[in-house]
């Protein structure tokens, strides 16, 4: 298995589609704006902590199914 550095744009979609989805199911409680900020501040608290977070070569990113902003 290859692993790559992550962007900071893989981990924040990661985190925002985590903070709006349970599995596939949309989480009613999360808009979209309010999971980009939180995810947003997470991934800039982490650098500042010096983690570095790993993605699998070729992996695909979870899909909401098309209705929003992230694609498999």
């Amino acid at each position: 298995m290859s692993l790559r550095e992550a962007s900071v744009e893989e981990i924040v979609e990661s985190l925002a589609f985590a903070l709006r989805y349970e599995g596939r199911k949309r989480v009613s409680h999360a808009d979209e704006t309010m999971a980009r900020i939180t995810a947003d501040r997470l991934v800039r608290h982490l650098a500042e902590s010096g983690f570095v977070l790993m993605r699998v070569l070729g992996a695909a990113a979870p899909s909401d199914g098309g209705g929003g902003r992230l694609s498999g």
